[in-house]
């Protein structure tokens, strides 16, 4: 716990550029270790020996090259709701009162199921909601009138949660170590699990608590949905109403603000903005007898990107014996596609997350002692 209290000392590090995220390997970190590629550029003893001399110099800068980028394999987020939800760390702003927390055990309810909400996939994954404002019986009340006897074993609560920096990081890597699956976790408020004491509603402090929490949900590629309020001040930006800095934002991947024009209005927008997603406008109505969020229509159509004929060429490829192994020059050939082999693999290392998330296609392209190898297989859930 010193070792967290200290690195919350040092200078604030990037949380992250926009966009893709590297494949990670890693299952077993802490709220605030670093992550790793799953695909590293490989390296003579000779050049790890230079780079590691070089990194000795106290003016050395890390870069990493246009071509070093098309070379390495990078995961773009996996969805937990396509279109609406992805992993990364989000906040959920609202007033009081206006009906997170209903939205909150829907959302929960949804994941834990894989029941479809509002017409959106949804992947199926364990689900950990920390209730904080909330008792049992209050729980207990809400899902049966939302969910009628509808219950699943893939929905964990818990009312009571130690803060971070004082326990909480163990508690939700243990969880997550116990349940693998674990696709979502909702902490419910963000207020309650903030660390007590040192500086209050500063820009750093916000960024690096949210940072903090984003670390981990990156590292375990699972979403985290921060519950918070909004201020009482109005703004042009309705992101701008979030309670505290833009620290809080500026850190986290993406925000949704439900909002009502009155408080006893059975209908709401809820807007949805993302680093890794399109800005949406959804206008809901609340279903008075269940209590549960429907939706009546978007201002937008969500767009989706042209289908690319290379990829649907691998994944029939991959459909006919669940995997496939071998060079570029052997692939093109398989595919039999008019492209240079290094050129393929540029084009599949750029599209690794595309073939995982539309097509199920794990995909790798790495050395061995034979020569660099691309591996295709269908994903676990596919197979």
């Amino acid at each position: 716990m010193d070792d967290l209290k200290a690195k919350a000392a040092v200078p604030i590090p990037p949380v992250g550029a926009d966009g893709e995220q590297p494949v990670h390997k890693t299952t077993d970190l802490t709220i605030t270790e670093d992550s790793s590629e799953n695909n590293p550029l490989e390296q003579s003893y000779e050049e790890k020996l230079r780079q590691m001399q070089r990194m000795s110099d106290p003016a050395y800068l890390h870069t990493v090259s246009m071509s070093e980028l098309y070379e390495t394999v990078y995961q773009s987020r996996p969805p937990v709701i396509d279109g609406l939800l992805y992993s990364g760390t989000y906040l959920f702003v609202g007033a009081p009162k206006v009906g997170k927390s209903f939205f909150m055990a829907q959302f929960a309810y949804h994941v834990s199921t894989g029941v479809p909400l509002w017409g959106y996939t949804v992947h199926k994954g364990t689900v950990l909601y920390l209730a904080l404002e909330d008792d049992y019986r209050r729980l207990q009340e809400r899902l049966y009138r939302m969910f009628g006897t509808d219950s699943t074993e893939h929905l964990h609560f818990a009312i009571c949660a130690k803060q971070l920096g004082s326990g909480l990081d163990e508690q939700l890597q243990k969880f997550v170590r116990e349940h693998p699956n674990t696709k979502l976790i909702i902490i419910d408020t963000l207020q309650k699990v903030r660390e007590a004491g040192g500086e209050k509603f500063s820009y750093a402090n916000d960024y690096e608590i949210v940072g903090r929490l984003k670390r981990f949900a990156d590292n375990q590629k699972i979403c985290l949905l921060l519950v918070h309020h909004t201020r009482k001040q109005q703004a042009d930006d309705k992101f701008d109403m979030i309670s505290g800095t833009n620290g809080l934002l500026g850190a986290a991947d993406g925000a949704f603000m439900l909002q009502k024009e009155k408080r006893t209005d059975s209908t709401a927008i809820l807007e949805v903005s993302g680093r890794d997603q399109q800005d949406q406008r959804l206008y809901l109505a609340r279903d008075m007898e269940r209590l549960i969020w429907q939706l009546e229509r978007t201002e937008t159509e969500l767009w989706k990107p042209p289908s690319d004929p290379v990829l649907e060429a691998v994944a029939a490829l991959v459909a006919r014996d669940t995997s496939w192994s071998g060079t570029a020059t052997e692939l093109v050939t398989a595919l039999g596609v008019d492209l240079k082999p290094n050129t393929l693999a540029m084009r599949l290392n750029v599209n690794a997350g595309r073939l995982l998330n539309e097509h199920g296609i794990q995909y790798e392209n790495g050395r061995s002692h034979s020569g660099r190898k691309i591996n295709l297989a269908l994903a676990p859930a596919q197979a």
